[in-house]
């Protein structure tokens, strides 16, 4: 049964700010801390605990791939989004076509540009489905946008993909943790790990469908990229391991050994209950604003902002309240651990 909000959020989190501003960066839970904590210690101390405990990776790669729909098979292990973008890039044939979204993440879009022999073409979010053409190789864009919170209509996206034979990549960043996102209908998504989904940086997953991992050549493999990983330390290794785990990096054992509570108790309390909650909140803000003269960019998701008053966020972070300015907009965003109270702070200092 999943657990309310409210008693998860006690046991588990112990900020002193009213903070709203996961967008950026997420709270660690008091479990993820303990985790991180006790591998550091152990490495300090010089014992084999703190060498980080594989097993406990492949339990985080377990229950993303839950998180998100898919076979653990389907799930590769990385420490940044942008990393991942690189390795879908450096699979397309010079002059593709790669769509991307007006104002987009950079590191949905930097892959494809810096390599300077593909056609990088950008539409505006709203007309993204339109946009796709016979000669579009790929669609790279997120579910949602970091800046302001719009979300993407994926499915007439991926509609007008599969309609012209491009391939999809969904940056999943700004989606997975607070909305329910199902990841098996796209080539490939990326995801980071230090925002909704609480964990540190240094933990990023990438989802490849069974048909698209053909399409990719493991370029940054390492040992860990191997079928038997201990008997491919040295040397070229005999096998690369079969599945999306081909594509892994090297883990950064703190931000995994973190991300396992943390994922943990995402499940406990379930991804519907989460939306429920996140996007409750918001709509109080979005309402309080109204009453207060001001128009957030429209949506109904766990991110608001606000044109214009990107100039009260220092001020807002003196009196205790984390947010963040995004081009020109004051980007408040709302997860899991915040109340109403949280809401009613922040309208009270922006009146």
């Amino acid at each position: 049964m999943d657990l309310p909000i409210s008693e998860a959020a006690r046991a588990e989190f112990a900020h002193s700010t009213t903070y709203l501003n996961t967008a950026s960066c997420g709270v660690l839970p008091r479990s993820a801390v303990a985790a991180v904590r006790e591998l550091a210690e152990a490495a300090g101390a010089g014992i084999p605990a703190g060498f980080g405990d594989f097993d406990r990776v492949g339990r985080v790669r377990a229950a993303f791939a839950r998180l998100v729909g898919v076979d653990a098979g389907r799930v590769a292990l990385g420490s940044a989004v942008s990393t991942h973008g690189g390795l879908v890039a450096t699979s397309l044939p010079s002059g593709a076509e790669v769509l991307c979204a007006e104002g987009d993440f950079a590191s949905v879009i930097n892959p494809f540009v810096v390599r300077g022999d593909l056609k990088v073409r950008f539409a505006p979010l709203e007309a993204l489905t339109e946009a796709v053409g016979p000669d579009t190789a790929l669609v790279a864009v997120s579910a949602v946008q970091s800046a302001d919170g719009r979300a993407v209509d994926l499915a007439a996206v991926r509609a007008a993909t599969t309609a012209h034979g491009a391939r999809m990549l969904v940056d999943a960043t700004q989606a997975v943790g607070w909305l329910p996102f199902d990841a098996s209908p796209y080539d490939y998504t990326v995801t980071g790990g230090y925002k909704w989904l609480l964990g540190g940086r240094g933990a990023s997953y990438l989802t490849v469908s069974e048909e698209a991992q053909h399409t990719l050549t493991p370029i940054n493999a390492g040992w860990v990229a191997a079928e038997s990983v201990w008997d491919s330390i040295y040397g070229p290794m005999p096998q690369l391991a079969e599945g999306a785990r081909r594509f892994d990096e090297t883990p950064a054992f703190l931000a995994y050994h973190a991300a396992e509570p943390s994922l943990a108790l995402l499940e406990r309390i379930g991804i519907e209950a989460v939306h429920a909650h996140d996007t409750a909140l918001a709509a109080r803000y979005r309402a309080g604003l109204a009453r207060l003269g001001h128009e957030p960019v429209p949506g109904e998701g766990a991110i608001v902002s606000v044109p214009g008053l990107a100039d009260r966020g220092p001020a807002l972070l003196a009196a205790g309240i984390a947010t963040s300015a995004r081009v020109g907009s004051l980007r408040a965003s709302f997860h899991l651990y915040n109340t109403e109270a949280d809401v009613d702070r922040l309208l009270d200092a922006l009146s």
